[in-house]
């Protein structure tokens, strides 16, 4: 499939010893930051256009440098950034380096709180200055702040309005500049709050600083500021004096995980990868809840906080079909189940004819739902050959036995994704020539003429590689029928919490719809959906409705594949193409606790999801027609 832009993944640490222990057991203080690095690796598949870390010491002198933080762009930025902090111990002896205090006193991101991020940019911005985490500084230790999430807000207007009016002027007009300033602001009144408190119990001088510092409330901090958020986010910030913090949507739609034991505290947007990196089980990893605030105090006091009262779930099956690692127990299990529940869709595809039928896998992200596939026709088989062996009565031959016997599902790895080829020519018949050789093929591994070919993806979003690529490759071996499968449903509406796709034309299901509706004489359903999208603007986005769910209503779902397969199949393609996709209701069969679905079914879980899919309808339907 086409790769889809994921934002983003995060990583946190927060060491709950004294630099000193972690030195004399592990044999260096580092090991909260060789951590947090194993933290970020295991998540590259995450973000690969930048990544970023901060650090905070705990026990910095005044006037040394207690936040530090490193950047850097492009899919090799987090060996940079490792690189750029390892540079700054080089020349020491192994006698300074081991030595904590020297360390402490002397060396950049010797602390004991770190977070990390890793960035895919899905709003088009570039450039480092975008790259998590953001700082905001101040003189007053508690009131500096470091941010970065993985996250989307389908409101960023309302939020600049509100904070704007107070007063704020944020640097930039994008959600995380935005974000760090409403955050801070919150973090100011807050630290004013208890100055006011600690003056009024006649404390003064260090005294009031450190009053601030013990008593800092990071809950009221986020509830006054999260209140305002429409969207999907685990949103994770460290303060100058060592408080760390991470929240998570109402809705539960971005993942976030942790994991506390007496000398640390993680939290990762992946399961498996706390698992791996401090060798733990699955059980002893917890989940963030949804409306639910990770909170470390200065001391290290670790506790969890209901910032929001949790909706109805709706955390991103899109996690599940492709973004997060399968490695995690639950999602291979789940990937497995995707493939399995396709079994009777892609029979009637093939007429049944399992003996003419080869079945293969698009590499690499489909891998998982192939097996699941294949265990599924594995069981169909065995209740074939059961059936087929009652009949034979009570005494067959050896040979009806064994012709019944060793009927084999024919499984064949008939496409390989080749070492990754640059298509550096931007334009033009040359760089389609290119496009078309990302993927190798087995030749000889299916009968030209007689064999149908079946190969599964994990999703087909714009359809791009499969017009442009896999379906005219695949029809190199000469199938009689190739038939591609989706492990997921259709991809038929922009999501606006995470995920690079926000564009009605990016669509292939879309396209589709609107090209049905226009064969059939129906455009008056195009005009109708425009005209009652574009009279629910002066209503406020929590009374608006979908209406591009209109563009669909006038057929099935086996309608638009039908028409997808004829919009994707290459010109001079011998076989007959067919698409089949997983039906919703097996995704959620397949994935019943991640119930977020609004990029298949239109049902986005907050209001601001809604308007924009009803923006991004009207300005496809305005750029269409007025081009």
């Amino acid at each position: 499939m086409e790769q889809l832009k994921h934002e983003c993944g995060v990583a946190m640490i927060r060491l709950l010893k004294p630099l000193e222990y972690y030195e004399k057991k592990y044999g260096t203080w580092m090991y909260g930051l060789n951590k947090l690095y194993l933290l970020m690796e295991k998540q590259h598949n995450r973000g690969q256009e930048g990544a970023g870390l901060a650090c905070v010491k705990l026990e910095a002198a005044l006037g040394e440098e207690y936040m530090s933080r490193e950047r850097a762009e492009g899919s090799n930025a987090i060996t940079e950034i490792f690189d750029n902090i390892q540079s700054h111990y080089k020349g020491i002896s192994p006698e300074q380096l081991h030595d904590v205090e020297f360390a402490k006193s002397t060396l950049p991101f010797a602390g004991e709180a770190y977070m990390g991020h890793l960035r895919y940019s899905t709003t088009g911005r570039s450039g480092l200055s975008f790259v998590h985490p953001f700082l905001r500084r101040n003189n007053w230790r508690a009131k500096n702040l470091a941010l970065c999430g993985n996250f989307n807000m389908t409101n960023v207007d309302e939020i600049f309005d509100h904070i704007t009016s107070f007063g704020q002027h944020p640097r930039k007009y994008a959600d995380t500049y935005i974000l760090l300033e409403q955050i801070g602001h919150r973090l100011d009144r807050e630290v004013e709050r208890l100055h006011n408190q600690a003056k009024s119990e006649g404390m003064h001088g260090m005294g009031v600083t450190n009053y601030i510092e013990e008593h800092i409330k990071l809950e009221n901090v986020l509830q006054s500021s999260s209140k305002h958020w429409d969207g999907g986010y685990v949103i994770c910030g460290l303060t100058g004096s060592g408080e760390s913090f991470a929240v998570r949507d109402p809705w539960g739609i971005r993942p976030a995980f942790w994991y506390q034991d007496d000398e640390i505290v993680v939290l990762a947007s992946e399961r498996p990868v706390i698992q791996t990196v401090l060798n733990v089980n699955a059980e002893q990893v917890k989940e963030l809840e949804p409306g639910q605030a990770l909170l470390i105090s200065k001391v290290g006091e670790v506790h969890t906080s209901r910032i929001n009262s949790p909706r109805e779930s709706n955390a991103c099956s899109f996690e599940r079909v492709y973004f997060s690692r399968g490695s995690d127990q639950d999602i291979y299990k789940e990937r497995k189940l995707l493939g399995e529940k396709l079994v009777p869709n892609i029979l009637k595809a093939i007429n049944y004819d399992l003996d003419n039928t080869v079945f293969s896998f698009i590499p690499n992200t489909a891998e998982v739902a192939y097996y699941g596939m294949l265990q599924g026709f594995e069981n169909y088989l065995n209740k074939l050959k059961a059936k087929q062996i009652a009949k034979l009565g009570a005494s067959p031959t050896t040979q009806e036995l064994e012709k019944i016997l060793t009927h084999r599902i024919r499984s064949e790895k008939v496409a390989i994704k080749d070492i990754k080829l640059r298509t550096f020519i931007a334009e033009g018949n040359s760089r389609k020539d290119l496009v078309g050789h990302v993927y190798d093929i087995t030749y000889g591994s299916i009968v030209r003429g007689v064999d149908n070919l079946v190969a599964i993806d994990d999703s087909i979003v714009r359809g791009t590689t499969l017009k442009q690529s896999i379906i005219s490759i695949l029809d190199r071996l000469g199938p009689k029928k190739i038939v591609i499968v989706s492990s997921s449903p259709q991809v038929r509406y922009p999501d606006y919490y995470g995920i690079d796709m926000s564009r009605m034309s990016e669509f292939i299901a879309f396209k589709a719809a609107i090209t049905l509706l226009k064969e059939k004489g129906m455009e008056h359903v195009i005009t109708t959906a425009y005209q009652k999208s574009k009279a629910q603007l002066i209503y406020p986005k929590e009374k608006m409705v979908n209406y591009v769910k209109d563009i669909y209503a006038p057929f099935s779902d086996e309608e638009v594949a039908a028409k997808i397969a004829e919009l994707l199949k290459p010109r001079g393609t011998k076989a007959a193409v067919e698409i089949v996709y997983q039906p919703l209701k097996g995704l959620h069969e397949a994935c019943p606790n991640h119930k977020g679905d609004w990029y298949f079914s239109g049902n986005y879980p907050t209001p601001g999801g809604v308007k924009r899919v009803n923006q991004a309808f009207m300005s496809y339907i305005e750029e269409e027609y007025n081009s």
